[in-house]
Order: structure tokens, then sequence, then C-alpha cells
């Protein structure tokens, strides 16, 4: 009796050792696959951490271990990750730094239960290993991460397929599948990396007996994985070098303004005019068809700012023979306010309203509950309007020019509603409110996704920085360096067609993410079958 408690104790010790291993392991994977983004561009380290997360999840006891080293690595992924937050609450929204700290690390760790729901779910199913890693495991990451895309209003930020922009060969499949379907390619590859690391090992302990090394399961998804690997990563590489789009019109010039004007000083009143001097005279020193301000460049409602002064920068587009697209508040007569984009010069004056807003920077969800949120965030603007979400592409400068504010373009299914009528893609942002953190730059990546996908230039004008263009292959073809008054003035290409993601959105992915569950449940029913005969 005293042997086998002592035996069983022993085993729930061991296992208490084991499980705290495997937390601490998948915690400092997650951590490292941050440089995997930018600004390091790494690409090939998430598909090396995410195998090592599937390895941890092969060797766990049960689905809530599973789970619990998902949760681990989601938790150091965007603690180190999107720790830029912390920067915004604290450093821009003067909360004070406990409660900051506090609400970062329960962001970071709600985040982190969709990668802990991704392991529990591959870890449950009784399925072999090669089915459960080289199919089902990567379906589950993938279906992850679209669910963070959306819920609670969604936070797709450093979904795994931004990771291989622009340079690895899969960045090939964003223009087919989007985001998430670069997501189920660098997935699957790490899923092949284990089933192929369990083999191996079988083979050396002499454990794999020879009904199950000839079975049509290990034969096909085992043995010629390695080369169903390759063949993905060489037609992602082929995928590259189509062009999906063709140029529409001749090339233009336009210039992106940066005025890096300081956050904390942004809307305080004795700095207004030195703002509005300082943008009126960088507008002045272009010749561009199209010039474009950042977000709330302008911190006056529209109807605040004088007529002359508006007046001016519409006869400066004018005379370049083009318009100005001017980020400003837009307030209407019913005490409705908008963050929005706005045009004058040539064309009639047009306007896009920003739709998808940021809970607690634009405005307070569940007003109820959390509305005390709003004492302790010194946010200004803190109740937006959604803007349409049908909005179409703005005609000025001579093309059709699809806008979005900030961390919209994170949305790739919402960037899609204006194309293909749209030639160019924009994007105004103030990431100020992230500082010198790595936020400006991951938000660069996402931009040049977008431009993948789509198959257009993407011009981006912040307040701060990454203020760049880039290429409808995802290449930053110019940029102004980060935290300066600059101006990048290039020509520009417009295009015309529609990628098949334009065409088909995410629901190509989901698709092959569906196929691949049914496949695995398949191969379960399959094997259960053998087994009762």
């Amino acid at each position: 009796m005293n042997a086998e408690r002592e035996t069983r104790n022993g085993g729930s010790r061991w296992s208490f050792i084991v499980h705290r291993s495997s937390f601490i392991i998948a915690f400092l994977l997650g951590a490292v696959t941050v440089a995997g983004y930018a600004p390091f561009y790494f690409y090939p380290l998430p598909v090396v951490t995410l195998a090592g997360l599937f390895y941890l999840w092969s060797q766990s006891a049960t689905p809530r271990a599973a789970a619990a080293a998902g949760f681990a690595f989601g938790l150091g992924f965007f603690l180190f990750g999107v720790s830029w937050v912390y920067v915004s609450l604290h450093d821009f929204g003067a909360m004070p730094a406990p409660l900051a700290a506090a609400a970062t690390f329960l962001f970071c760790a709600f985040l982190a239960l969709l990668p802990a729901a991704a392991g529990y779910a591959s870890a449950r199913p009784r399925v072999s290993h090669a089915a459960r890693y080289g199919l089902l495991a990567p379906a589950a990451w993938t279906l992850a991460e679209w669910t963070r895309g959306w819920i609670f209003t969604g936070f797709p930020w450093l979904a795994t397929g931004y990771s291989q922009v622009p340079d690895s060969p899969l960045a090939g499949y964003a223009p087919v599948l989007g985001i998430y379907g670069v997501t189920l390619a660098t997935a699957f590859t790490a899923g092949v990396v284990v089933v192929l690391q369990r083999l191996a090992a079988n083979d050396e302990r002499g454990t794999m007996n020879a009904e199950r090394k000839t079975s049509f399961n290990w034969r096909f998804i085992v043995h010629r994985s390695s080369f169903i690997v390759l063949a993905i990563w060489i037609a992602g590489y082929g995928l590259k070098q189509v062009e999906w789009t063709e140029p529409a019109g001749a090339p233009f010039a336009a210039s992106l303004l940066q005025g890096n004007v300081e956050q904390e000083k942004k809307w305080r009143a004795d700095r207004l005019q030195s703002t509005l001097t300082l943008y009126e005279t960088l507008a002045k020193s272009v010749n561009s068809p199209l010039i474009i301000l950042p977000e709330t460049a302008l911190p006056l409602f529209l109807e605040q700012v004088p007529r002359d002064y508006l007046e001016a920068l519409a006869a400066q587009a004018r005379s370049n023979g083009g318009d100005v697209l001017i980020g400003v508040p837009e307030r209407l007569p019913s005490g409705e306010y908008y963050n929005s984009a706005v045009t004058f010069g040539a064309a009639p004056s047009q306007s896009y309203r920003k739709s998808h807003l940021v809970p607690f920077g634009e405005f307070i969800p569940l007003r109820p509950v959390l509305g005390w949120i709003v004492s302790v965030l010194a946010i200004p603007l803190q109740d937006f309007s959604r803007g349409a979400a049908d909005q179409r592409p703005l005609a000025i400068a001579g093309q059709r020019v699809a806008v979005n504010i900030c961390y919209e373009d994170a949305f790739g299914e919402e960037i899609i509603r204006q194309l293909p009528e749209a030639t160019v893609l924009v994007n105004i942002s103030n990431v100020a409110w992230f500082g010198q953190s790595i936020a400006p730059q991951q938000h660069l990546q996402i931009a040049q996704a977008r431009a993948m996908e789509t198959g257009r230039t993407m011009l981006r004008a912040t307040n701060t920085g990454v203020t760049a263009v880039v290429d409808p292959r995802g290449e930053v073809v110019a940029a102004a360096p980060g935290f300066t008054i600059a101006t990048v003035t290039h020509l520009v290409q417009g295009y015309r067609g529609a990628t098949p993601y334009v065409r088909w959105g995410n629901y190509l992915a989901l698709a092959f993410c569906v196929a691949m569950i049914a496949a695995a449940a398949w191969s379960a029913r399959r094997a259960a079958r053998s087994a009762a005969s």
C-alpha cells in the first residue's frame, strides 16, 4: 500500500515537473517567435517555434496539458509582441502604471486563450500522430487565428502569416488565400516537421511495426510529407512571380506628409497653430497631384478649421492638378463625430469615415459596465461613430482611392470591400500612440500583406512613422525615417483587376481548414474500423 502510494505520489510529482517545464519552454518559444516579424523579418523562425509547440502538444499526456502549453506559448508571444499596449495606456493614455500593466497582462492572457483552444482541439480527437499534426493541428491553429481576427471586434495583429511577408516563398499565397492561407501553409510546414521527427524517432527505436509503417496514411502523409512541403514552398515561390493585376493609367506622383507631432502635445491649444502651419508648409513644398496627410493631422473638428486654411491647401492641390487628402475629425450637426479623411482640390470634396473603431481608444464597448475606464484614460474623442461598411473609393487625382484609417488595414476582408474598383490603397495612421516601440514596424508589415493580397500599391501617411510606399509585391519602395518631419514623394502606379483573394476573401483558406479537419476525422474513423475488424 505504502509502495503504491509512493509510486503514485512520485508519478504525480514527475507529471508536475514535466508539465511545468513544458509551460516554461512553450512560453520561451512564444517570446522568441516575435523575432520572426518586423522589424527583424527572420521568417524561418516561426516555422521552427511553431514546430516546437506542436512537439510539446504531441508529448502532452492530456488535452488540458496541451491547452496549457498553447496558453503559455500565446502568453509569451503576446507579452513580447504587443507590449506596446502598455505604452499606449500609460505613457499616452495617462493610466496609472500598475493598472496599465495589469490591463496589458490580462489582454495578452485573453489572446493566449485561442492558442490554448487550438492545443486542446488538436489533442482531443483519437487520430493518428500523422493526421493529428499533419492535418488537424495546422487547421486548428489557423482557425484560432482567424477567430482572433473577429471576436470582440477582432485583433488580428501578428497572425502567423504576417511573419512570412514579404520575403518568404510562402508569401506567394497571400494574393490567393490571404494572410490566413499563409498561416495555414506555415503551420502545415511546422506540423510535418513534427510528424517526420516522430517517424525518425520510431525508426531509431525500432518501435514502428511493419503494418503501420506500410499503411496508406503513413506512406502518403509521412513518407511523402517532405515532398509535399517542398512542393508547397516551391509553388509559393512560383505564385510570387505571378502578376495578378495590371497597370491602370499612367503613373502619378504622390506625396505623403509626416508631421512628427508629439502625441502628448498634439491636442494642446498652444500647439494648434504650429501644427496647422507645419502641414501647410509641407503641402506647399510639393507639386504632386495627390498629397496625403496622416490620421487626425489637424487636431480640430473639420467645421473648426479656418476656411482660408482649407482653401489654401485646396488651391495648392488644384495648382498641382490634383487633390489633398486630410485626416481630420468630422462632426455632424446631430452631434455625431467621425474619424475621417476628407479631400479638397480639383475633384469635388469627398470623405471616408472610419468604420472599424478601436475598442477603448475610439469607443467604449459595454459602456454601462466598462464606462469607468474613461475616467482613467486621457484619450481625446473617445466616442466616435462608425462609418458605413459599404463606402466606395474616392475619385481623386485621376484614381479610385480606397482609404482605410489606422489599424483598419489589419482586416483584409474589410479592405477588399472597395475592390476591384479601387486602383490604389491609402492608409493614414497616427501610431505615435505606440512611442518608439516595434508596433510601427509591425503595422508596416501588415500594410505589406494588404498590398500583396490586393495587387495594389499601398500609400501610408503616418504622424511619426513608418510613412512609406509599398508596391503590389509587398516591397517598401520609399520610406521616411521615423520620428522626423519628412515628406515621401514617389511615382505611383495604379492597378486594376482582382486577385483570387479579392474575389473570395478568407473563404478559400477556411475551406482548406475544414477539408483538413474532415480528412483527419476520416482517418480516425478508418483506423477505428480497421481496429474493430
